[in-house]
């Protein structure tokens, strides 16, 4: 009887902990997603709203439209090619250890990617958008190689922050007199977090081990087996690709930068934006609230160097609708003809 009793407060604890999961990720998304994100336009308004010369900086966008400047608004639409398809090449060469598919079909299955991606935390929903484009039998084997080029992309964002860190830190540490210390302080930890993904990155392979001694139950070993598929020269073509798509990034934001008439010297931006990306990918947040945080983040970094609120703002949406919107509303349509469910491989999912 005892024994019954303690089975089923396991089922009732492991039940609650599932609801209350559930219940949490719709606060998040449904309650304080949207709070989150009126406060943060509502802080941007309040930040443009007050700029000295808003009047003279809409001009300024308003006579973009008919000069050469236009040419800064169409760059970075091309980009959008550039920066997805540089993407799906890193997601190909990273699954191709599980199964090989094509370009184009890796670059559907990545705008999909960012379909399912728009209203999930960080992004997560990533994965789930791009696996239907496999057969069922590798979907599960894919996680863990995904995982290889996201993680590549993560190193690409803090080795490039660090370059910020250091190379502004003169001029932050100006504004921000009183935080020397935690200055140091995230600098030389960021160094050591830096050095152990690299180690990490590298040795991949070798975690195989690791995970063999690790999974009580064998059966699920085969997650992780396509790791030991990852050999030094495969893992610096990912990196590389990730820093090609990292300055795709940088040269959508100059030029956008540019359009909206937010003149400071290209290299400074470049400089700024490695320190927002860096602020970017530290703090969790959702799709939703990202236009928000990172005009926030940007406003309190590029502001430091132009008083062109306005001119930032605008960036930092621009940049959003780019590069998730118009591949959300394209991955959509994509998965509109296309069968989820396939024929299942004799490959255990």
């Amino acid at each position: 009887m005892p024994n019954i009793v303690v089975g089923f407060c396991k089922e009732v604890v492991i039940f609650t902990a599932v609801q209350l999961n559930k219940n949490i990720k719709k606060l998040i998304n449904y309650f304080l997603g949207p709070v989150l994100f009126a406060w943060l336009c509502f802080s941007i308004y309040q930040q443009i709203r007050n700029q000295s010369d808003l009047h003279a900086s809409m001009e300024q966008i308003s006579a973009s439209m008919d000069s050469y400047k236009v040419v800064y608004l169409l760059i970075p639409l091309v980009l959008i090619f550039f920066n997805w398809g540089l993407e799906a090449w890193k997601w190909q060469l990273s699954v191709a250890p599980v199964h090989k598919i094509s370009f184009f079909q890796s670059f559907k299955a990545v705008l999909s990617g960012v379909t399912f991606s728009v209203t999930m935390p960080n992004r997560v929903g990533e994965y789930l958008g791009r696996v239907v484009y496999l057969p069922e039998g590798s979907r599960l084997k894919t996680i863990s190689v995904t995982l290889v080029g996201s993680f590549a992309q993560l190193l690409t964002t803090l080795l490039a922050g660090l370059a910020g860190l250091i190379v502004l830190k003169k001029q932050l540490l100006l504004h921000y007199t009183s935080m020397l210390v935690w200055y140091q302080f995230l600098l030389y930890g960021l160094m050591l977090v830096i050095v152990i993904m690299m180690f990490l990155y590298f040795n991949v392979k070798g975690t195989v081990p690791l995970f063999n001694r690790w999974f009580k139950n064998k059966k699920y070993l085969y997650l992780v087996e396509a790791l030991s598929e990852f050999k030094k020269n495969l893992l610096l073509k990912i990196l590389v690709i990730s820093i090609a798509r990292y300055f795709v990034f940088l040269l959508q934001y100059i030029t956008l930068f540019y359009f909206f008439g937010v003149d400071i010297p290209a290299l400074t931006i470049a400089w700024l934006m490695t320190v927002v990306f860096l602020a970017l990918a530290i703090i969790p947040s959702i799709s939703l609230i990202e236009p928000g945080l990172r005009g926030e983040v940007s406003l309190k970094l590029i502001g430091l160097f132009s008083s062109n609120s306005l001119g930032i703002g605008i960036t930092s949406i621009m940049i959003w609708i780019i590069n998730l919107v118009f591949p959300a509303i394209i991955g959509s349509l994509l998965l509109l003809n296309h069968r989820i469910f396939k024929r299942r491989e004799n490959t255990q999912d």
